[in-house]
């Protein structure tokens, strides 16, 4: 698999492990709680096979920007959490953060 597609499955990965820790109610629900621990593990397996050949800066602003969007966009569909205007210029900063960390290039080794 291809170093971007190992980023992107690691995103996923740890999207579906933050909604899932939200499900499991403090650990207090066994299947949502195991979900948190294997979408982590895999999440982390995932991420640290792609920088064998990508830098990390870069890949992690981008892993944890898009993971950051990602559980907050789940949140609001999943949870029913509210999408107020001061979040959504939030999430645009951290958008326009990870393409910034971007700019520079310089994503292989």
């Amino acid at each position: 698999m291809g170093a971007a597609l190992l980023v992107a499955a690691a995103i996923v990965s740890e999207v579906v492990a933050t909604l899932a820790l939200r499900a499991s109610n403090g650990f207090s629900r066994l299947g949502p709680s195991a979900v948190v621990v294997a979408g982590y593990l895999l999440a982390f397996v995932l991420l640290a096979q792609a920088l064998k050949t990508l830098n990390v800066g870069p890949v992690y602003a981008i892993w944890s920007g898009v993971g950051t969007v990602g559980a907050f966009a789940g949140g609001v569909v999943l949870f029913g959490e509210e999408a107020r205007a001061t979040t959504l210029i939030g999430v645009g900063l951290v958008i326009a953060g990870v393409l910034v960390m971007n700019l520079g290039g310089g994503l292989r080794h």
